[in-house]
């Protein structure tokens, strides 16, 4: 009923209004076209086209089969090439789930642009996570890679990882800060009288973690790095940005550093996939950051050298 050439002469006649345009076009006598289209409105019930002696008109339910119809070829088209795929060992899908700290759109872009000259068939998905989000989304929802995982080992078995490096921590603040004024230390006391600045971690399953904030200490949360760089440099807080970011706000002055209690160790990160479901898409995306490749150089900006 609803074959591939039925349907290719159904839209035909719906692009041209008429069937003999369109029985032109298809090569075909206009007696047969008119005939298919008959009988595939005998088939579903409804009339298809409004008849008139000048042109045919698509009724609402021709209209609606239109667009089905260019979503069912399109599906017909790609299955010889979506089988293939599978057959082989390429996904379907892949979701990637990546660090806000290494988020960049630049570095998504270049990395997609090699995925697509790969794996043309292949669904990409990515989202963004904070600290014991990334590890959470990884190991409760439907991911097959996390790019910057938190520390050094996994947190299951079945999860592997690959080491990508440090960000290092600068406790910066705005030149035009109040502390900048004082003499002396700058002491867990003086701290506590501003507000610190940070990320909420977006785990929904695992127990979320504040990046650095001292007991009793006044908070703001921000959405993204961007927005806390930005506070940061405002004068509104206080806190620690990854060295590599605020290191332009450094030399410039916008921004002092300063060395203060407790402060914040390095942050290892980590490439880590499930191992039970890796396919061809993500082998690729592994390799390339294991040989540290030009198309995953945009995820490095914030480690710090060596």
């Amino acid at each position: 009923m609803l074959d591939h050439e039925t349907l290719r002469t159904f839209l035909m006649v719906a692009g041209c209004n008429s069937f003999s345009n369109a029985a032109e076009k298809l090569h075909k006598t206009t007696a047969t076209i008119s005939y298919r289209i008959k009988l595939l409105e005998e088939n579903v019930g409804v009339a298809l086209f409004h008849r008139t002696t000048r042109s045919v008109l698509l009724t609402p339910a021709g209209a609606h089969l239109v667009e089905r119809s260019k979503e069912w070829l399109s599906w017909l088209e790609a299955m010889p090439g979506e089988l293939r795929q599978v057959h082989d060992g390429v996904e379907r899908q892949v979701n990637i789930v990546v660090n806000n700290l290494l988020y960049e759109p630049q570095a998504i872009a270049q990395l997609l642009k090699a995925l697509a000259k790969h794996f043309p068939l292949t669904q990409f998905t990515f989202a963004r996570q904070i600290y014991m989000g990334v590890w959470d989304t990884l190991l409760h929802d439907n991911y097959s890679l996390a790019i910057g995982v938190s520390g050094r080992e996994t947190l299951s078995e079945s999860i592997a990882i690959h080491p990508l490096g440090e960000v290092e921590w600068r406790f910066a603040i705005a030149a035009h800060h109040p502390l900048n004024a004082l003499d002396g230390p700058i002491t867990e006391s003086l701290l506590r009288q501003y507000p610190v600045i940070n990320i909420e971690d977006s785990a929904r399953h695992l127990t979320k973690r504040v990046a650095w904030r001292l007991p009793g200490q006044r908070q703001i949360q921000v959405a993204d790095l961007s927005t806390k760089l930005a506070a940061h440099l405002a004068g509104v807080g206080i806190g620690f940005l990854p060295e590599a970011l605020c290191r332009h706000y450094l030399e410039s002055g916008e921004l002092v550093a300063h060395t203060v209690p407790f402060m914040r160790a390095p942050s290892p990160l980590c490439l880590a996939w499930p191992t039970y479901q890796t396919g061809k898409a993500v082998e690729f995306i592994i390799e390339l950051f294991q040989r540290q490749a030009p198309e995953v150089a945009g995820f490095n900006k914030l480690f710090s050298a060596g």
